[in-house]
């Protein structure tokens, strides 16, 4: 097992032709990064479906997300730990689902940036949300609504989030641009 500390955690971008299934991939790469036959790597889902690593890698944590022909991947020691990708394709309805599940704080500032970069800071927020929600472990049935982000062009900042989140000061996001074509957010927290 290596010895290394991956404060932040590390990720990757991996091809992923459709219809190939993720989990078999991420598996690979995980084994290759924990010195583990990805056959013998302990993995589990919970209740929700989210990855867990056992045995004598449960200090570790992972994560994956695919879309498009895409696959992210991150891996973390000592963290809680989630990742999002989507790939970047037209979105017209992304105000009437930031008006639905986003705050109202968040839905205006969108609705307050130029027309051509709604979808694209609709995809940021969506990111940003969805990474939180799965290092958290509940996913969006826990709600996009319960914890806010302020996005600017340095980025984007958790400035508000429910008990059940934890403190919102120990929350790291991290924007990537993995490929060109594709926006991707990894979230993570001490355990």
């Amino acid at each position: 097992m290596p010895e290394y500390e991956s404060n932040p955690p590390c990720w990757s971008w991996l091809p992923l032709p459709r219809g190939e299934a993720a989990e078999p991939v991420a598996r690979r790469w995980l084994g290759e990064r924990l010195d583990c036959p990805p056959e013998q790597l302990s993995l589990r889902r919970d209740d929700y479906g989210r990855p867990h690593l056992e045995g004598g890698f449960s200090r570790w944590d992972c994560n994956w997300s695919h879309s498009g022909e895409g696959l992210l991947i991150a891996l973390g020691l000592d963290v809680r730990l989630g990742i999002d990708l989507e790939w970047v394709r037209p979105r017209p309805r992304a105000m009437e689902l930031a008006r639905r599940f986003f705050t109202a704080a968040e839905t205006g500032a969108l609705a307050s940036l130029p027309t051509a970069q709604r979808e694209s800071g609709f995809l940021r927020l969506w990111c940003a949300k969805e990474s939180v929600l799965k290092a958290h472990g509940r996913g969006l049935a826990f709600g996009l609504d319960k914890f806010e982000f302020e996005i600017s062009d340095t980025g984007i900042h958790l400035v508000n989030c429910d008990a059940a989140l934890g403190d919102r000061a120990q929350w790291s996001v991290l924007e990537l641009v993995p490929q060109p074509g594709y926006v991707g957010t990894m979230a993570w927290r001490p355990k």
